[in-house]
């Protein structure tokens, strides 16, 4: 009979067991002091056949008695090692992961454009002229006397008649209201259409400078000594600024010749 150290130290492995939900357990080597195995459990039995897809999981030995040393070295397998992460490894990956998370990105609001034009009368022709500093022509600016010598080229009185107040962009410095390139594009050719309307026919619009090409024409430079059809506006005929014209005099040879095709709009106009 075994003693009552004995008897505790089963109780105590019986007690794991059941811990464990174990309802029947074999030990490979036989166990100190421990009781006696059932016969029926002793039985041979073919072994089931492991599944491929993934590994059975090993069986825990159990807990060793205290002061009682294993009986050889293969018996105990080495526990797996679980890595518990450190409390700010979670608080580190946060930022990662709030990275990765895209945000919707405003779009800007497009800046609105900067220009002065001029609306000018001369003859059967209309003119929308570019104005470099924002103030009106003076009688003896450079930019003007090129002008007087392009309607004399042209056949058209040198001396144009001024319609209206200068078209400054933006009209607002403060405000909401849309004041963008379309905006733009809408305002300045209600104000040529309805000025305009106030005056004789007009053969031909001449759009000098890029601002009155974009802004009046719905153009750009590639437009420059080509004829347009400007919706509501009629014929149109863009010109390179003023400026332009005298920065790069090669550009007063290609005028010329295009104004040869353009001039009998007017010419006829005025007969």
């Amino acid at each position: 009979m075994p003693g009552t150290q004995d008897l505790n130290t089963e109780l105590r492995r019986r007690a794991y067991l059941d811990a464990m939900q174990v309802a029947s357990w074999l030990p490979r080597v036989e166990l100190p002091f421990a009781a006696p195995s059932r016969p029926e459990l002793l039985v041979a039995f073919e072994p089931e056949p492991e599944p491929q897809v993934a590994a059975a999981p090993q069986a825990k030995a159990p807990p060793a008695s205290p002061g009682v040393a294993p009986a050889s070295n293969d018996a105990v397998r080495e526990r797996p090692r679980i890595e518990v992460p450190k409390p700010g490894a979670a608080k580190a990956s946060e930022p990662a992961a709030a990275a990765e998370v895209s945000t919707p990105v405003r779009e800007r609001p497009v800046p609105p454009p900067r220009f002065a034009l001029q609306l000018l009368r001369a003859g059967s022709c209309a003119l929308l002229v570019e104005l470099p500093t924002g103030e009106p022509f003076q009688s003896r600016d450079p930019s003007y006397l090129l002008l007087k010598d392009l309607l004399r080229a042209a056949g058209l009185p040198d001396a144009p008649q001024i319609i209206g107040e200068p078209v400054r962009w933006p009209l607002l410095v403060r405000g909401n209201m849309d004041q963008g390139p379309q905006a733009a594009l809408d305002f300045v050719q209600s104000f040529i259409g309805a000025r305009l309307e106030e005056q004789e026919p007009c053969a031909c619009l001449w759009l000098i400078g890029l601002p009155a090409i974009r802004f009046a024409g719905d153009a750009d430079a590639e437009a420059y000594n080509r004829e347009l059809q400007v919706e509501e506006l009629g014929a149109a005929w863009a010109l390179p600024g003023l400026e332009l014209l005298m920065d790069e005099p090669q550009r007063k040879r290609e005028l010329w010749q295009a104004m040869q095709r353009v001039r009998r709009r007017w010419l006829e106009a005025s007969a």
